[in-house]
């Protein structure tokens, strides 16, 4: 959707990952521990940060990382080394949040966290597809709703703290300036088959003759779709997408502009039930299988979203008090971090915490030297 304006929260979108299908993949994980298990049984689990009240652990970041550089690599990026501590800050500015918290805001959080859930259960079409995705960024589906019931219950307190508030007549105009974000463009709903031509882990070419057996085998699997067979089963038995093979191949829902553009225009093209030639994209060999489209749509003020089941007029109230909590937060954050005498214990840390810092302060005042008016 076109919809910027309701993206899950940062945890849970750091550990989505595109499937097979659109982008490259991140490596799966060890099946007999994840990442964060391995450098724990390695290097201990030290504690890095301390306050009054709660202290956090190197799992603790190492667990938030993996499903963000897990979602970059996907994307063909790397994330720089100052991420670690811009994560690091967030986690302590949850952590801190959290010993402000009242019954009030862990009831709102914790009604916030299963709303994020269930929307992201609806995005990847069953608990299923849902645990795999996780367990490939080495996380379960437990952690994941602890960490978001965190992440929300935070937010709480921080609104009823700094009263934030937003009115109906406010939320209206943020709604007329910004109509163009509640459009819905056309969306494709398809099954697809995917035999790889590269390595899932390396990214390098297969080899000449086990890409040529490779087409083979996508020449007589659509041969037999033509014939009749159930495309859902074979997609179960031969697709080498592990993100949609257990549903038969079905994908979620997508616009244009999320997927390769061969898969794009192949799935655009389609009528409802067609079954394509088989296309050529980076990631090997693929057969579509449409089920519907959905066409293009304009949400009014009032209507509800059903992707995130909440109405346009409750996202533009959410957006207008993120707004309000960026201006507000930041020395509201610096004084109960002074409050709960939080410290990064971690020397390596610290010192690029500091250094990250350092250069922002430098930057900012650079530019109100160059901007007086400022």
């Amino acid at each position: 959707m076109k919809l910027k304006l309701i993206l899950s929260a940062a945890l849970m979108a750091g550990v989505i990952s595109s499937t097979a299908a659109t982008q490259p993949a991140a490596a799966p994980a060890s099946t007999n521990s994840s990442p964060e298990a391995t450098m724990k049984a390695l290097f201990g689990d030290p504690v890095i940060v301390k306050g009054k009240g709660f202290e956090i652990k190197q799992s603790d970041l190492d667990e938030v990382l993996t499903g963000a550089k897990a979602n970059a690599a996907a994307q063909g990026q790397q994330l720089p080394p100052e991420f670690s501590v811009a994560i690091l800050n967030q986690l302590i500015t949850i952590q801190s949040l959290l010993q402000k918290a009242t019954p009030a805001d862990r009831a709102v959080g914790d009604a916030e966290a299963n709303t994020q859930y269930t929307n992201l259960l609806k995005r990847f079409g069953s608990p299923e597809a849902f645990q795999r995705q996780l367990k490939a960024v080495g996380m379960t589906v437990e952690d994941l709703r602890n960490k978001a019931a965190q992440e929300a219950v935070a937010k709480a307190t921080l609104k009823r703290e700094l009263n934030i508030a937003v009115s109906d007549e406010s939320a209206k105009a943020f709604y007329a300036k910004h109509a163009a974000d509640f459009e819905q463009p056309e969306m494709a709903h398809v099954r697809h088959i995917l035999l790889m031509t590269v390595d899932p882990a390396t990214r390098t070419s297969l080899s000449t003759n086990t890409v040529a057996a490779k087409r083979k085998q996508a020449d007589d699997l659509l041969k037999q779709i033509r014939g009749g067979a159930d495309f859902a089963k074979l997609a179960k038995d031969f697709s080498e997408d592990p993100g949609s093979k257990a549903n038969g191949g079905e994908l979620p829902e997508f616009p244009r502009g999320q997927m390769v553009p061969e898969f794009e225009s192949t799935a655009f093209s389609m009528t409802n039930n067609q079954v394509s030639d088989v296309i050529t994209t980076q990631f090997g060999y693929h057969i579509l299988k449409m089920i519907d489209k959905t066409a293009a749509k304009k949400f009014a003020f009032s209507d509800m979203l059903p992707q995130v089941n909440k109405t346009v007029a409750e996202i533009c109230k959410a957006e207008l008090e993120s707004e309000q909590i960026k201006e507000r937060a930041p020395g509201y954050v610096k004084k109960i971090r002074d409050e709960l005498q939080v410290e990064i214990v971690d020397p390596a840390l610290k010192a690029l915490d500091e250094s990250v810092r350092s250069q922002a302060e430098a930057s900012s005042t650079n530019a109100a030297a160059a901007d007086p008016a400022k």
